[in-house]
């Protein structure tokens, strides 16, 4: 699966551990975090993150 990286802060979104704090759970594709979910370092939106390459 692929990771997730924010433009702002650089946190990266890892589908195998999720977010838990947000109510992810792990295993969950980037398509399928919802999309009012927010950076959890920074607030980013899912507007704000690259796919890692």
């Amino acid at each position: 699966m692929d990771r997730w990286v924010c433009t702002i802060c650089g946190y990266v979104y890892d589908p195998e551990q999720g977010d838990p704090d947000s109510d992810v759970a792990a295993g969950t594709k980037w398509e399928d975090v919802p999309d009012d979910w927010e950076c959890p370092v920074c607030g980013a939106s899912k507007d704000d993150f690259e796919k890692e390459a």
